[in-house]
């Protein structure tokens, strides 16, 4: 697949010089010399006054010093050896002409997280490639998310803001659109938080709920050329609608995402449900803590998700605070409410 970056050990090496000292400075501190080939990519991988390094420093407890393309890397042993696997799969990433941000950096530390004991985490394996570009999962929710998004026709992605469940469907649609594997992109979203403002708006019905649907528009324009898009939008290709515009359509061929579902009723998710023709897929997002329906009234999604639970080729995906990729700030405000209302945000 385009963009991938996977290399095996005997590859690696070719490509990445790594030198074990051998001596230990206390009982339990250990430091091992890694030298990359490319003095302008290790720049790169450092990061602007180091900032890359800084963060791996205070996210596994260990400490770097550059020398140029050399590397010095102390402290404890495991957390030395976890360091230096992170380096070089940015430095590989790197090297593949991806991009090595604070958020991919960020991205690879959670990936190798030593907690996921039962997973080999490996985020060289799983990619989202689109013109503009190519997207590798930076949590393991991510990569289950993104396997299902390329393998089932259903998929459930629920969690807290800032996990990717919205952007990284609107990126499986667009690769797919642009593999030719559907013909069109329908992406839809219930207005119920605008309630009966709606009409002291100016405009028609698809004007007025046009704000409503800007995350997505947003989304179409990171993947895509902002004329390219205008040009889907015009035709038809891709089609940006209010949930009530489905009623009493067969969708076929096309990749469907209905964003914000936690604000459908049951009726309205049964009836998007239903629009499923053949040789399209469904991705179903929202966050349950975020419910606008009004007091009493249950919301679809939670609703589909307990009635659909366990039906083959449905995949239900459910992030988590950890999930949170945004600003840190953000993980933090989701935890003190999920405290607030008695919550743990794992479920």
């Amino acid at each position: 697949m385009q963009g991938q970056s996977t290399l095996n050990g005997a590859a690696l090496n070719k490509h990445l010089n790594t030198n074990t000292s051998g001596h230990k400075k206390s009982h339990n501190t250990y430091s091992e010399t890694i030298e990359f080939d490319d003095n302008s990519l290790a720049a790169i991988l450092y990061g602007q006054n180091n900032l890359h390094l800084a963060m791996i420093e205070s996210r596994l407890d260990v400490e770097l010093a550059s020398r140029g393309n050399k590397l010095l890397v102390e402290g404890r042993k495991s957390n030395c050896k976890l360091a230096i696997k992170i380096l070089q799969n940015l430095y590989v990433r790197g090297e593949s002409g991806e991009s090595i941000s604070k958020a991919d950096v960020d991205g690879a530390i959670r990936m190798q997280n030593p907690q996921n004991k039962d997973h080999k985490a490996d985020s060289n394996s799983t990619f989202i490639v689109t013109r503009r570009k190519t997207l590798s999962p930076r949590t393991l929710a991510q990569e289950t998310y993104m396997k299902a998004l390329q393998q089932d026709e259903l998929v459930f992605g629920t969690g807290p803001a800032g996990t990717g469940k919205t952007y990284l469907a609107v990126a499986q649609a667009c690769a797919m659109l642009e593999a030719g594997n559907v013909q069109r992109i329908v992406l839809s979203r219930p207005a119920v938080e605008a309630g009966e403002k709606l009409g002291f708006l100016p405009g028609d019905l698809k004007e007025k709920v046009d704000p409503y649907l800007r995350p997505l528009y947003d989304a179409l324009y990171d993947m895509m050329d902002a004329t390219i898009v205008e040009r889907l939008l015009e035709e038809g290709v891709i089609e940006i609608a209010p949930l009530a515009f489905m009623r009493g359509r067969t969708l076929s061929n096309s990749f469907i995402i209905l964003d914000e579902a936690q604000n459908t009723t049951t009726m309205q998710m049964k009836m998007i449900l239903t629009r499923i023709g053949e040789g399209s897929r469904m991705v179903i997002t929202g966050d349950p803590s975020q419910i606008d329906l009004p007091r009493g009234m249950k919301s679809g999604l939670i609703d589909a998700m307990q009635i659909l639970d366990g039906v083959d080729e449905i995949h239900q995906i459910r992030f988590k605070e950890g999930d949170v990729i945004r600003h840190p700030l953000v993980a933090k405000i989701v935890r003190a409410y999920n405290y607030s209302d008695g919550t743990t945000g794992n479920e």
